[in-house]
């Protein structure tokens, strides 16, 4: 049984542009019901989203049309960074 209502950010804003000192409260889970944030299997944590700092699409970085033999990069979060969307370029291919 997983815990329920738990506050996983103040506001959207919070989530998406707070402090870069922020960090996510509440455990996240996979659907496997692994908390990503502390599990070994997620040695990296992070959330891919491919977008820019302000949430438009990072066309260049969004791992879409990606092969495993490519050397596309994508934008990513640390999770533990506080800032969803603050991103960085990382291979498509980091697990």
């Amino acid at each position: 049984l997983f815990p329920q209502g738990q506050l996983l950010a103040k506001s959207w804003t919070s989530l998406f542009g707070g402090q870069s000192g922020a960090a996510l409260r509440a455990p996240i889970y996979s659907f496997n019901g692994r908390n990503v944030l502390t599990d070994a299997l997620w040695p990296q944590r992070l959330a891919w989203h491919g977008s820019t700092p302000r949430g438009g699409h990072a066309r260049r970085w969004d791992c879409q049309g990606w092969r495993s033999s490519g050397t596309a990069e994508g934008m990513a979060t640390a999770l533990g960074e506080g800032r969803l969307l603050a991103g960085h370029r990382h291979n498509c291919s980091t697990p």
